[in-house]
């Protein structure tokens, strides 16, 4: 069988097949972080037609915890329900919902990335809110210097990481991913370049590390046993004295054992500017040193054909495929390799694609 068509059970979750969507922001959350019906149902619903898993967004479990006034949020009942109709119509088109959970950390309180002062700080007086970090260190130039969080401040937003993997449960989605890269909040504690504490979350690797372990505790006892708790890591920094491959290797099986069960592995983001490599599906070895640590992982980044994706699953770099912008520019493309997986109203059409004649059936 074609590796890519093989199905993939995590606890008690199957996915028809081993290629996924991975989570990207859009900035389109109506006031209050709530889902913009006009936007969101139909741009995951159109996106899930052939698709395995449907990672939806990163969404705030705090109001402290978005990015930009337009990220989703789930620290209420109106976004809960907002986000229902979003997994309903991912179900509807046979692929199993997932949804990021996320704080922005060191990166909140900005303008979203495109339009009129694009990617801007929000100060308190314009309506932003103030940036947490685990140290006074801002994420780049133009960016508000965090607070530094108290011990009970860290341990309240464990409580909202858990508080928010149950209410996504109820709404709906089958599957809940932690945001432990890109400079956000999880990630920046665990990097020595933002984190520097001298208190039990901080200076050693062990205390670094503690926030992430406690978040993928807390997450894993508000979650049924059959959905199972992915986390996406930033596996390296790309920068001397950052957090490392090997750091993540080393971390790996600890968070497998506090109830994690899949890795989806990205990188960098810690700051900017940042040095980063590229090219055709540039992060696939770090998927494959992460998989031989004893625990599934996702690859992504620049992985643009379903021929590259069956290699990487054929050749043991990862057991998830997740593909980004080429699903946005074409969401049809499972759904053409296999039209059965497709809405049965587009089956036959799919179907006659690349025949000899092209034509549809008369009745059509």
């Amino acid at each position: 069988m074609d590796p890519l068509s093989t199905p993939f059970t995590l606890r008690g979750t199957t996915v028809r097949h081993r290629l996924a969507l991975p989570p990207m922001s859009t900035y389109q959350a109506l006031a209050g972080n709530l889902p913009n019906p006009a936007w969101h149902t139909g741009h995951y619903a159109s996106r899930s037609a052939g698709m395995g898993l449907v990672i939806v967004e990163a969404t705030a479990v705090s109001p402290q915890a978005p990015a930009t006034p337009q990220d989703l949020g789930l620290w209420n009942d109106r976004q809960a329900e907002g986000l229902a109709q979003i997994a309903a119509a991912v179900t509807a088109a046979g692929a199993v919902p997932a949804l990021q959970l996320s704080h922005a950390g060191r990166k909140a309180s900005r303008t979203r990335p495109w339009g009129p002062g694009a990617d801007a700080p929000i100060a308190p007086d314009e309506g932003g809110w103030e940036p947490l970090g685990p140290s006074p260190i801002p994420f780049a130039d133009g960016y508000r210097t965090p607070r530094e969080m108290t011990p009970d401040q860290i341990g309240l937003t464990v409580q909202q990481f858990a508080a928010a993997a149950g209410r996504a449960v109820h709404a709906g989605f089958r599957a809940v991913e932690l945001h432990a890269g890109h400079g956000r909040l999880l990630h920046s504690f665990l990097s020595p370049i933002a984190n520097r504490r001298t208190d039990a979350y901080g200076a050693t690797f062990d205390g670094r590390t503690l926030l992430l372990r406690q978040a993928v505790r807390a997450v894993r006892r508000a979650l049924p046993d059959d959905v199972p708790l992915l986390v996406r890591m930033s596996v390296t920094d790309h920068l001397p004295g950052g957090w490392t491959l090997e750091d993540t290797v080393r971390l790996a099986p600890l968070l497998a054992a506090d109830g994690a069960d899949l890795i989806d592995c990205t990188s960098g983001g810690i700051v900017r500017p940042e040095p980063r490599p590229s090219g055709p599906a540039w992060q696939a070895p770090y998927a494959r040193a992460v998989r031989q640590a004893g625990i599934p992982t996702a690859a992504v980044g620049k992985i643009t054909t379903l021929e590259q994706a069956g290699q990487l699953l054929a050749d043991g770099d990862c057991d998830l495929v997740l593909m980004g912008r080429q699903l946005l520019a074409d969401p049809m493309l499972p759904a053409r390799h296999a039209p059965d997986l497709a809405p049965a109203p587009y089956q036959r059409a799919l179907a006659t694609i690349g025949t000899a004649d092209g034509q549809l059936a008369p009745e059509l």
